[in-house]
This record gives structure tokens, C-alpha cells and sequence, in this order.
């Protein structure tokens, strides 16, 4: 064997390693050491194996790995279906990295052969003697290894082989194993192993010990059991026992093999004295049953293992959601300091936005990331307290609240808990289910949450709270602040073609039982599909008519008109008639006395048209369209300031004496409500009085006050989406509201232009044109 260095391609072990004389299969799945192993075949067939230092290294530097290491010989390679490769490699002689040549592609390494040291044959021989006689000690007390092993051994000659054999025999710890194999003086090796085999002896000496007085201390209890069931087959032969006492002791074995605490299974045992007591035909008797039966289905002690990993967490949030980046990058923070201190308790999160947003397969996709079971819960509609504490036993079908339900449902007791909807609670005479709500989701009370039908008190602390809202103003303000707000505003049009690409259109082939090359929707007939038949902040419309589309493609197959069908831009209409909706809500042409507003509202947000006439009368002030009284006080606001500055914006003065003014917003039967329409109803007032048209391309959001001042507003990731679809290129907005532009998406951030005003001169300075134009009322 040559002590020059020598150039092998390397394979990093995890958790593994392997001696020289040692043949065993290895499963390579990482890219570098795939690349490494068809390099070694293209070669000489030899690599170097050399185990990492640390096993959850995914992707481990020069560093991460152990120098000293064997030369193998790869034997077989094959490819299995999983995309893995099963090698069978021979371990030859050891090694020593004196240099890293290549560690891109995969890893190439110089090796210096460790030339092994001996001593004294008499005194290596006697080492041997005394591993063979301590590896056959520990062959009987570990009952692990296979007794013919010793009779393979015992033929080795060789010290420096046999003391390799035999520690690869052992179940030893890597350090341990890497230590023997650093060792080139032979004689120090065996000696080191002989040391090793006595402590690993010393420790399963001790195991045994413990396992016989473990075995001891359930005599006595495996003796009652016996006694027990020797009892129930004598009284079953004399057909002592009626149908109520069996049952009672099928409860207790549950009780007795279950998992609960020792405080709620001495509840659960009393229970089932009285049970025992009260005759089968009394009510009382089937209330104390169930409430047994709840106690045993609740979950005290089960729990999955948590699996934080952000790569992975990553993935499956780029797999199951398209777009939501700061969403996404939200939850990713959440997890990685759940993984730095290895606990759930934090911040509440929860997830606020439109229907059809995603935000329930957020939370789903959130339990599946880190490994946990999911269970959903709705508050819409509740309205009784007992609907979250439960009712107490004492009434007539009394039942746990949805938090207990709920846990019964995850089988654990750390699972992701979904609260879907809790904009939605409402209070009555019944109590105030929110306020309920608050020991649930309060960290530093829920530990002990006191159900009123369990009445023994449940540890929520492990459990992940998850909620869902549409609307963040019908939250409760106590509720509120235990809940961390993260926004999902809804999907700008290029983002909704991907999701109908890439989620939608695959999920509704295969549910209405079509293979991809039987319907194909081009992407221009999507675009169409998107701007002209739906119109939502979400995707849930859009899912249905692509199922529309699905099902009429599936009765024209399968009536034999075609054998597939291609959906374009204008066959569209003939699948789902004329569109339901006009594309953009822009004014086609500068108008007087309309203006375009922004809204927010539950479904996201929204375009909102507002139009003024005036007309010879009184200085009558007629509001119409549904609005709600900040709607009307916003108006009025807009009335008086106009009134206040009429001469300065070249307005009769006497304009509220001679003419009546009709404010109105279409959709009259849709309720309308907010301040943030102030500016688009004064805009719109100025440009009837003055005949000033108000520019086409323009839409507005921001309250007003008496003196002119415009207000921050709410919602303006929204209001964007909605300006961008319906082709507005320009936004006036409040200048205090500057800070949440950050938060819209470039790709619709890009298409618009944001005028950021403090006051009304400014916003009709931008919204009306110079020259007059017949006006639409004087």
C-alpha cells in the first residue's frame, strides 16, 4: 500500500459508519453524494466514507466531517423508484483527508493512507484472547447479537481486523466508533475496545437490575388483574352479572389502561361507584355514562412530535399557496422561534381577509408543515356561552363546549386549533361567548381552561390557536388584543391566473373526472373568466366556474360532439353565456358630478360610484343609495365645507338657497357605511357646481373634516386591488396613510399612481379638469 496521497470522491455518512472489512448496504438521496457514488463508478469504483459530525447537517462543509475515515470499494449500486440509490460498498483500508479539492458538484478529497502500528505479537495476541472472552460476556447479556457471530469472529487472526469486526458488531455511539477508528496503533485499539465492551456490560448489568424491580413492582397489580378476571368468569358461569355491572367494569379496565391523570381518573372511578349505585332505568344513569365516556375520549397525554422545519415549512406553503409572500414570511418567523424555544406559546395568529382568500388551507397547510393534527371549529352564529365552556351536567342533554368537541376531534393535545370565523360571534341574553373565548386563546390562563360539563380542569397550553375573520372592526377590542392581525387582503389578476393554472383547473379535472388532455382553458379565455364572470376578492367564484367549464366539457365528450374541447377567449361565452360582469368600473369619459370612490368592505375591496345633481329648489339635501349614518355625516361634512369655501372655489355663494342637491350611490340595495367616502362625495359636490368634469382615470379614498383636512383610512391594500382591476391608473389617498403603500403588491403597485394629499384643494386640484363642461343639473 503507497503512503502517497491519493484522489477519491467523498461520501459524508450520517449517523453511520464504516470500519475496514465491513460490508454493508448504504441509501444515498443527497445530490453531492448521488454525484459522488457515479463519479466512484465512473472511475475505480473506491470512494471515501467519512461520517459528519452532526446528523441533521443537510448540507454539511468541509468542517462538519470527520478527517480520518475508510476507503471503500463499491460493490452494486442500484436505483430504487423513490429517486434513492442502494449501494453496497466494502470497507478497505483507513484514511486521512489532508485536503479538499472539490466541494461544489460533490465532494473530491486527497487521502493519506493511515499506515496501522504494532506491538509485540505475544502481547497483541493476548489482547485478542481478552476481547474474544469480553465480546462473548457481552453476546449473553445483551441478547442482541446472534451467538454464531462469535464463532466468526473467533476465526479472525488478524488483531487490527478483528478489533474492527468486533466494533462493528457494537452498539456503540459514533464519537465512540470515530475514536477506534483514529486509532492506528493496533495494540491501543484493542485495548480501547476492551475498555468500551466492559463499561457497555457495566450498563447492561444495570438495565436488568431496573427491568426486575420494575417487574416486581407490577406483581402485585398483574395479581389483582388475574384475581379480577378469574371473578368475571366465575360470575359469568352463574350468570350473576346483569348488563349494567358489565358495562361498569368494561368502563373501569378503560379507565384503569387509559392515560389521563391520576386526579381526573380518581373523578372518573367515583363516578363510576355512583354509576354502579343508581339503578339502569334512572336518567341519572346515562348522563354519569356519558360524562365517563367524554372523560376517557378527551385526549390528556397524547401528542404528536413537532417537526420545525423552515425549508420544508417553506415548501409546502409555496406548494399549497400562490402569492400571500408576507403572509407566508410571517408564519416562517412564527415557526422558526417556536423551533429556537422549543415552545407553541406566543402570539395568537390570526388571519384576516375576504372569503375565499385562503385562509382556512393557510392554517391547514400550517398543521401539515410542522406535523400536527388539525381540527376547525365555526363561531359564526354563536351566540351562547355555554357553546364554548359547555352546559353543566346538571341539565338535560348537557354536552362539552366546541373547544372540548374540538380536542375530542384531534385525538392530541398539542394539535393546530382552527377558530374559523370569530368575527362572527355575537352576545344575547345567553352570555357572551367572546368573553369565554378570551381564557381560551389568553397563554397565561389556558393551562387551566374549566369546562362547565368536565368541570376538572384541561391544559390547552401545547394546543396552536389559529383564527380566521373577515372583518377585524367585529372583533371584540379584550379579544383583539390577545391575536396577532395578519392581513390577506386577496389576489391581484396575474396571481389568479397562476392559482387557476396551477390549483384550480388540475383539482377540478380530476374531480370532474377529466385527464388534462380532454379540456384545455387558454390564457387569455382565463383572463376573461377572471375580469368578466367573476368578481371577488378571493378565488371561490373562479373555482366554480371552472368546474362550469369542467362539467360542460364532460357532456360534450361524452356525448361524442368532440373528443376534446379548447377553451378561447371567445368560445368562452358560448359555455357560460354573456358575461355577469363588466370589466372595470372606470368612467368611460370625464364626467360632471361623478366621482369614483374606493370601499373596503367584508368581501375586500371595492369601486364605489358616487353622483351629484343639482337643480333649481331650496338648498334641499337629498342622500340616497342605502348609506349608513357615518355615510350621511359625511356628506353633510363635505355640504358645509363647500358652503364655508364657495367663493374661493368660484361657486355662487348663495348656491344652497337656489338649488336642491341630490347625492346618490348606485346599488341602492346594497348597505353602504364608512367615513372614507369624504372626499369623493365633496369631489363629486365641486365638480356639479362648478361644471368641472372629475378625470376618468381617477379613484379617491379619505375622510374629510369641516376645515378640509383629509383622514387616514383603513384598508388601502384593498381599495388598491380593487382600483387596479377595475383600471383606475391613479389613486388619491391621505398622506398619512404613505406607510401602507409598502404593502401592495408590485405588480399592481407598478400599474398606479398615488397622489398623497393633506387637504381638499389638493384633491380637486389632481381629481378636476381646468376647462368647465356643461353642467349636469344647473
Amino acid at each position: 500500500m503507497t503512503t502517497e496521497s491519493m484522489q477519491f470522491p467523498l461520501l459524508p455518512l450520517r449517523g453511520l459508519l464504516v470500519f475496514p472489512s465491513m460490508v454493508l448496504h448504504l441509501d444515498v438521496g443527497r445530490d453531492k453524494s448521488v454525484a459522488a457514488i457515479e463519479k466512484a463508478m465512473m472511475n475505480d469504483e473506491t470512494i471515501f466514507l467519512a461520517t459528519q459530525k452532526q446528523v441533521s447537517q443537510e448540507d454539511p462543509k468541509p468542517k462538519d466531517i470527520y478527517r480520518v475515515g475508510t476507503v471503500a470499494n463499491v460493490k452494486q449500486m442500484l436505483k430504487l423508484p423513490n429517486g434513492t440509490i442502494r449501494v453496497l460498498v466494502e470497507g478497505l483500508y483507513r484514511g486521512e483527508i489532508t485536503r479538499f479539492v472539490d466541494e461544489d458538484d460533490e465532494f473530491t478529497v486527497d487521502i493519506k493512507w493511515l499506515e496501522e502500528e504494532h506491538a509485540e505479537e505475544n502481547e497483541e495476541e493476548a489482547l485478542m484472547r481478552s476481547l474474544l472472552k469480553q465480546f462473548e460476556q457481552y453476546i449473553k447479556v445483551s441478547n442482541k447479537i446472534k451467538k454464531e457471530t462469535l464463532a466468526t469472529v473467533s476465526d479472525i487472526n488478524e488483531p487490527s481486523r478483528l478489533a474492527d469486526i468486533v466494533a462493528s458488531h457494537l452498539s456503540l455511539k459514533i464519537k465512540d466508533k470515530q475514536d477506534l477508528l483514529e486509532i492506528a496503533n493496533v495494540k491501543d485499539r484493542l485495548q480501547y475496545l476492551i475498555d468500551l465492551i466492559s463499561n457497555e456490560k457495566k450498563v447492561l448489568d444495570l438495565e436488568k437490575k431496573i427491568s426486575k424491580r420494575v417487574k416486581n413492582s407490577m406483581e402485585k397489580t398483574q395479581k389483582e388483574y388475574y384475581l379480577r378476571e378469574q371473578l368475571k368468569a366465575i360470575q359469568k358461569e352463574l350468570g350473576e352479572k346483569d348488563g349494567k355491572s358489565g358495562e361498569a367494569e368494561k368502563l373501569r379496565e378503560q379507565v384503569q389502561t387509559s392515560t389521563m391523570p391520576e386526579h381526573i381518573a380518581e373523578a372518573a372511578r367515583k363516578e363510576l361507584d355512583r354509576f354502579e349505585k343508581v339503578p339502569q332505568s334512572s336518567a341519572e344513569s346515562s348522563v354519569i355514562r356519558n360524562y365517563i365516556e367524554w372523560l376517557l375520549a378527551l385526549p390528556w397525554t397524547e401528542k404528536t412530535q413537532d417537526r420545525i422545519e423552515i425549508d420544508k415549512a417553506e415548501d409546502i406553503l409555496e406548494q399549497d399557496h400562490y402569492g400571500l409572500d408576507k403572509v407566508k414570511e410571517r408564519i416562517l418567523e412564527y415557526l422558526a422561534v417556536q423551533k429556537l424555544t422549543e415552545s407553541i406559546k406566543g402570539p395568537i395568529l390570526c388571519l384576516v381577509g375576504p372569503p375565499g382568500v385562503g385562509k382556512t388551507s393557510l392554517a391547514k397547510s400550517i398543521a401539515r408543515a410542522i406535523n400536527r393534527n388539525f381540527v376547525r371549529i365555526s363561531l359564526g352564529g354563536v351566540r351562547d356561552e355555554a357553546e364554548i365552556r359547555g352546559h353543566r351536567r346538571t341539565y338535560i342533554g348537557a354536552m362539552p363546549g366546541r373547544i372540548m368537541q374540538g380536542m375530542k376531534k384531534a385525538k392530541t393535545v398539542n394539535p393546530v386549533f382552527l377558530l374559523d370565523e370569530i368575527d362572527k360571534m355575537a352576545s344575547d341574553v345567553r352570555g357572551d361567548p367572546s368573553s369565554a373565548m378570551l381564557e381560551v386563546l389568553d397563554p397565561e390562563q389556558n393551562n387551566n381552561f374549566s369546562d362547565h360539563y368536565i368541570e376538572e380542569t384541561y391544559d390547552l397550553s401545547n394546543v396552536l390557536f389559529i383564527a380566521t375573520a373577515n372583518y377585524v372592526n367585529n372583533i371584540p377590542g379584550p379579544l383583539l388584543d390577545r391575536v396577532e392581525l395578519l392581513s390577506i387582503a386577496g389576489y391581484t389578476e396575474v396571481e389568479k391566473l397562476h392559482i387557476a393554472k396551477e390549483h384550480l383547473l388540475p383539482k377540478q379535472l380530476q374531480e370532474n373526472g377529466l385527464k388534462k388532455s380532454d379540456l384545455q382553458i387558454r390564457d387569455d379565455a382565463l383572463m376573461k373568466l377572471i375580469r368578466s364572470y367573476t368578481r371577488e376578492a378571493g378565488v371561490r367564484n373562479l373555482e366554480r366556474q371552472i368546474a362550469t367549464l369542467c362539467r360542460k366539457a364532460a357532456k360534450i365528450i361524452i356525448s361524442g360532439e368532440k373528443k376534446r374541447v379548447i377553451v378561447t377567449k371567445k368560445s368562452i361565452e358560448e359555455l357560460l353565456g354573456k358575461p355577469l360582469y363588466r370589466y372595470g368600473q372606470m368612467e368611460q369619459a370625464n364626467q360632471v358630478g361623478a366621482a369614483t370612490g374606493l370601499a373596503y368592505t367584508a368581501a375586500g375591496g371595492d369601486t364605489l360610484a358616487i353622483e351629484v345633481s343639482h337643480y333649481p329648489g331650496k338648498g334641499k339635501l337629498t342622500l340616497t343609495g342605502k348609506l349608513g349614518d357615518v355615510m350621511q355625516e359625511s356628506a353633510q361634512a363635505a355640504f358645509s365645507y363647500i358652503r364655508s369655501r364657495a367663493e374661493e372655489l368660484k361657486i355662487d355663494p348663495d348656491f344652497h338657497e337656489k338649488y336642491d342637491i341630490h347625492i346618490h350611490v348606485p346599488e341602492g340595495a346594497t348597505p353602504k357605511d364608512g367615513p372614507s367616502a369624504g372626499i369623493t362625495m365633496a369631489t363629486a359636490l365641486v365638480s356639479s357646481l362648478t361644471g368641472r368634469a372629475v378625470k376618468k382615470e381617477v379613484g379617491m379614498t379619505g375622510e374629510i373634516t369641516l376645515r378640509g383636512r383629509v383622514l387616514p383610512i383603513g384598508g388601502l391594500k384593498e381599495k388598491s386591488l380593487s382600483a387596479h382591476r377595475a383600471g383606475i391608473t391613479t389613486i388619491i389617498m391621505p398622506e398619512e396613510n404613505e406607510k401602507d403603500i409598502e404593502d401592495i403588491p408590485e405588480s399592481v403597485r407598478s400599474g398606479l399612481t398615488f397622489i398623497k394629499v393633506s387637504h381638499l384643494d389638493q384633491v380637486l386640484k389632481h381629481a378636476l379638469t381646468e376647462e368647465k363642461h356643461e353642467s349636469n343639473g344647473s
